[in-house]
């Protein structure tokens, strides 16, 4: 498993020789976000469709 700088390093690596500070920053955290949400699911910290579908329902009333 890579560490924490080298995963950032490649996400970095990949990105077009014109991208601005600001493209960068916004891949790094989707990268950040997207891992969080695969821990969450292999811990099992996670909802039903059904249950995703009354929680919106319970803010439209």
């Amino acid at each position: 498993m890579s560490t924490v700088k080298q995963a950032m390093a490649d996400i970095i690596a990949q990105q077009p020789e014109d991208s601005s500070y600001d493209e960068i920053l916004r891949e790094l955290a989707y990268a950040r976000l997207v891992g969080r949400g695969l821990a969450d699911s292999d811990a099992g910290n996670v909802i039903s469709d059904d249950e995703v579908k009354q929680r919106i329902e319970s803010w439209q009333k």
